[in-house]
């Protein structure tokens, strides 16, 4: 059985840079709290934890001086309360997603409503429709235009930076051919990440060669669902969090596995699942002949 992993794989840039600057400020601090989750996998979560690291859901429940703003990022109005209440800020806002933010509000500023190709619930989109300046909405359906009676003529599209790029260009093909009938002025940017755009693409040529397609990561995070998503369409595909969660039936018949991970996986983890994946086989090999000498002994008695 041959195991072989994704070339991107891992942290990738944005994450890697928010947990630097996390644990820096933590070790400098003697601790520090997160406004939301730093990223969506609870493996990194529980390292930083033992490092002083305190997650917060609500600006109310802050209790130190200090506040670190995920990767995620946040709106302008999350912003200024912070600064109201004197708050200090780390910010660890990935880069692509602070791009994403930024042509939000060139959007706005210049008299459009922005559409968002995401999940509207996830926090970076939040975060995004925040500096849309409350004159846009983010949906992956672009038949959802169709609800709002007072559409401007003015439409700029982004995508939530994670989505995979297929599917981001299907739906501005879409919202262009609804938005044309309406001498509409269409603005594009495209704000989908360099790094989630190589991963997905690298995972996808891997599990076009393998039996058995592995993306570990949080069952939460939005990029590793993608890659799940997108690993299935051709090839027999498991999302695990942990090594613990690898089945066993899911190996049989099995000499060719690939893996990936989602963004926001440590080393640590796609280690453990290539250490089990490593011993697997050997362990099967001596299931197997300590079966035949025991039928053997029993065909012997038997005789």
């Amino acid at each position: 059985m041959k195991v072989e992993c994704a070339s991107n794989i891992g942290f990738c840039f944005g994450v890697r840079r928010a947990i630097n600057i996390l644990e820096k400020t933590a070790s400098e601090r003697g601790g520090v709290e997160t406004l939301g989750a730093l990223v969506h996998n609870q493996q990194v979560l529980n390292r930083l934890s033992g490092m002083g690291v305190r997650v917060v859901k609500n600006i109310d429940d802050i209790s130190g001086c200090t506040v670190a703003i995920s990767s995620h990022g946040v709106g302008p109005a999350v912003l200024a309360e912070l600064k109201s209440k004197g708050l200090e800020i780390v910010d660890t806002t990935c880069p692509f997603v602070k791009r994403a933010q930024v042509a939000a509000k060139r959007f706005h500023d210049a008299g459009f409503f922005t559409v968002i190709y995401g999940d509207v619930n996830h926090p970076e989109v939040k975060g995004i429709l925040g500096w849309a300046g409350g004159n846009g909405l983010a949906t992956l359906n672009p038949q959802g235009l169709d609800d709002i009676p007072d559409l401007s003529r003015y439409i700029g599209v982004l995508s939530q930076t994670t989505q995979i790029p297929t599917g981001f260009t299907s739906f501005v093909k879409n919202v262009i051919d609804q938005a044309l009938v309406k001498d509409a002025e269409i603005r594009i940017a495209d704000t989908l990440c360099h790094d989630i755009r190589d991963r997905q693409s690298a995972a996808l040529e891997l599990a076009g060669r393998v039996d058995l397609m592995l993306v570990i990561g949080g069952h939460n995070s939005a990029n590793t669902r993608h890659l799940l998503d997108l690993c299935k369409t051709v090839s027999n595909t498991h999302l695990i969090e942990t090594a613990s969660e690898l089945q066993t039936d899911w190996l049989k018949g099995v000499s060719r596995i690939g893996i990936t991970s989602g963004a926001s996986t440590d080393e640590t983890t796609i280690s453990e699942v290539c250490s089990y994946l490593d011993s697997f086989q050997p362990e099967l090999s001596f299931k197997l002949a300590l079966a035949y000498v025991t039928i053997h002994l029993l065909f012997r008695r038997n005789k």
